[in-house]
């Protein structure tokens, strides 16, 4: 079971194309209230297990992101979500962080 991480090209291709993903973020509920990828939606990591079921379809395609590199929490819910037989799990690595960083606004 490998975790793909995807770059930040990739994650704005999937939106520009309506590729038909969930964007999840895995940071704390306030976290995503100061400001989050635009249409994602919000699962902190530690209660992943609890919420997937209810959010999100195993066919989905999931892009998981957290604060940014030095987080480790998007890879490892990555590693949650596949145990749990979701099959087409991506990391955005960059977060929060590189969008930013990119010059790409936050929603509120």
């Amino acid at each position: 079971m490998k975790v793909k991480f995807i770059p930040i090209e990739t994650l704005l291709e999937m939106k520009e194309n309506n590729a038909g993903f969930r964007l999840v973020e895995v940071l704390s509920e306030d976290s995503f209230a100061e400001g989050h990828i635009p249409g994602a939606i919000n699962m902190p990591a530690d209660r992943i297990k609890g919420m997937a079921g209810k959010m999100l379809k195993k066919t989905d395609t999931i892009v998981v992101y957290c604060g940014g590199y030095h987080c480790p929490a998007s890879t490892n819910a990555a590693k949650i979500l596949m145990s749990m037989g979701y099959k087409k799990v991506l990391d955005y690595k960059a977060g929060k962080k590189g969008w930013k960083d990119a010059g790409l606004e936050l929603e509120k």
